[in-house]
């Protein structure tokens, strides 16, 4: 999630985890922020430069996981020139950057061990030295780290220096997943459909309709709030009437009849060939098969429901264009409308 998006929510654990940033903002302490993807690390650790002392001055971000290991040391604490192949000319690193502000470093479990040695020195004694240079300089940074890994775990196997990890977890953020935060997908969901109505000029926001809300509520959320934005804000950009609720959901923007087919002696990870798994389809939220459903007749009756409201939302409430997709005259679409209540949806 970009800076500049305000915390939007009201569940108890995710409260619990901005109130813990705030507390530990007036501290110029390390501070490890936890979380998947998605659920807003960066915000945090924003929160955390803001509301410190340091606001006024520089906040800093590097992902570690954008670089090399080759380079990665370089960025973090600069070089001379000629410290190595390519480099013309001095560059002064993150932390010279931000000198009497915050250093924000994330995906930090993707650090090599060399660079979690010299990350251990500056942060103990408060001076870096450049690549290239025997000269060591002192900075006044306040560390924040984020990352999605156990740590502790990753230390106890060897694979993440435990005098670091000690080193950074004055206070450890973890933050609750979206589908552990009671009650915020819908906030979220108003929150982030209001603001792209807003972006594409529409003269009212008329929300989402019954069905559509019931998927987004059922929906797991793996990729956490930042999938929640793309699927809600990709909705509203595809509906183009405001003048009715949105009644279309799509939560794989890669699923289509013409998805490329994988090849068939991919080398996957560790070096296996084989045919590289694909994840199953997300399937569609209208299509879950109720828990009360008693007979076979009913649960078929229901399928049939939710598929033909399921291409009714995808083509606008269109009934010709819908029955085409459906492989159905206009008068059986009618009869399977009138058969399942939906006669009250818009004529196309």
């Amino acid at each position: 999630m970009e800076r500049g998006v305000q915390f939007v929510g009201q569940s108890g654990a995710f409260l619990d985890a901005v109130e813990r940033a705030s507390r530990a903002a007036a501290l110029s302490r390390p501070v490890l922020v936890i979380g998947e993807r998605g659920t807003g690390k960066e915000l945090i650790a924003d929160r955390l430069h803001q509301l410190s002392r340091r606001w006024a001055e520089p906040m800093v971000t590097l992902n570690c996981a954008a670089l090399p290991e080759t380079l990665i040391e370089a960025e973090l604490f600069g070089h001379e020139q000629g410290a190595f192949t390519g480099a013309t000319r001095a560059r002064a690193g993150r932390f010279e950057e931000a000198d009497k502000g915050t250093l924000f470093l994330d995906e930090l479990a993707t650090l090599s061990m060399g660079a979690q040695e010299r990350l251990l020195r500056a942060i103990e004694y408060g001076e870096v030295t450049r690549i290239g240079s025997s000269r060591s300089i002192q900075v006044d940074v306040r560390i924040v780290a984020a990352t999605n890994e156990d740590l502790p775990r990753l230390a106890d196997e060897g694979l993440f220096r435990a005098d670091l990890l000690d080193r950074l977890s004055f206070e450890v953020i973890t933050l609750p997943p979206l589908r552990a935060r009671e009650g915020d997908v819908p906030v979220l969901t108003e929150y982030f459909g209001r603001r792209m109505a807003t972006e594409l000029g529409w003269e009212a926001w008329p929300g989402f309709d019954e069905r559509a809300w019931q998927g987004l509520n059922e929906y797991s959320w793996p990729g956490n709030v930042r999938e929640l934005r793309n699927v809600v804000e990709r909705a509203v950009y595809r509906w183009d009437d405001w003048t009715r609720p949105v009644a279309h959901v799509v939560y794989d923007p890669f699923d289509s009849p013409w998805k490329p087919e994988a090849a068939p002696h991919r080398v996957a990870k560790g070096g296996e060939s084989g045919t590289a798994s694909r994840p199953a389809a997300t399937p569609l939220p209208m299509q879950t098969t109720h828990d009360h459903v008693s007979d076979l007749r009913t649960a078929v009756d229901a399928h049939e429901r939710a598929i033909i409201e399921h291409h009714l939302g995808k083509n606008r409430y269109n009934q010709r264009q819908t029955a085409k997709a459906l492989g159905l005259t206009y008068d059986q679409l009618r009869h399977c409308m009138k058969k399942h209540g939906l006669m009250d949806k818009p004529a196309g």
